[in-house]
């Protein structure tokens, strides 16, 4: 097991991240951003749940899937073509939390959700191997303030492949990085300003703090960091 600084123990909130082998692309076209997506919404359930047993051989839309209980809640997420990030915390402890073989909620979603996506991915493309990096990364948040900008930092990331340098102030246009973040269907930055789509289904933000009373709130953070230099 992966020593860890902080145990991913329940009722704590964490930054996931984790990206692909040797920085390679684990997403190569919309069709894979697709796949993940839906099995970040699949993969959070106490049941066991198999993508083409369950869904493409019974011929239904992942999002109409029953998938029971939650074992995580997910405040944000994003992918990137070699990387992904997720916002989240496991509101209940898992089966064994706290002893020696520790099967908290976390790792068993993430072991799910990197699971099923390296094994479409390799019969894809017909390769072998480990796809990831190696396991999942978590940092622990340990203040309001980095949670709360956690959720720029999230919604933030899909402007370096527009723009590699904006984390260094160099935003020449926010209308511009504004309207791309909006058209960028791959994270959770539209679920954030109301937009309903089936994606909305994979949060549940009655567990993380009100940090944005409304749109307003939301869209006005996200505005001040980009013109943060």
């Amino acid at each position: 097991m992966t020593y860890r600084k902080v145990s991913l123990a329940s009722g704590e909130f964490f930054h996931i991240y984790n990206r692909g082998n040797s920085k390679q692309n684990i997403f190569l076209n919309d069709e894979d951003r697709d796949r993940f997506v839906k099995l970040l919404y699949l993969s959070n359930s106490t049941k066991s749940v198999n993508f083409r047993d369950d869904i493409i051989e019974r011929k239904i839309d992942a999002w109409d899937f029953e998938r029971g209980d939650a074992l995580v809640s997910i405040g944000a997420w994003v992918l990137m073509p070699n990387h992904f990030h997720i916002y989240l915390v496991s509101p209940t402890p898992g089966v064994g939390e706290g002893k020696k073989e520790d099967k908290n909620n976390i790792t068993l979603f993430l072991n799910k959700l990197c699971a099923s996506y390296a094994k479409y991915f390799n019969k894809k493309y017909d390769r072998t191997g480990a796809l990831f990096e190696g396991p999942f990364r978590s940092t622990h948040l340990e203040s309001d303030s980095q949670a709360k900008y956690l959720f720029s930092y999230i919604h933030l990331n899909p402007l370096k492949i527009i723009n590699p340098k904006w984390k260094e102030g160099k935003v020449d246009d926010v209308n511009k990085a504004l309207a791309y973040l909006k058209t960028y269907k791959w994270s959770s930055y539209n679920d954030h300003r109301g937009i309903l789509r089936q994606e909305n289904k994979i949060l549940k933000l009655n567990d993380f703090p009100n940090y944005f009373s409304n749109t307003k709130d939301f869209d006005s953070e996200i505005f001040s960091w980009l013109q943060y230099k």
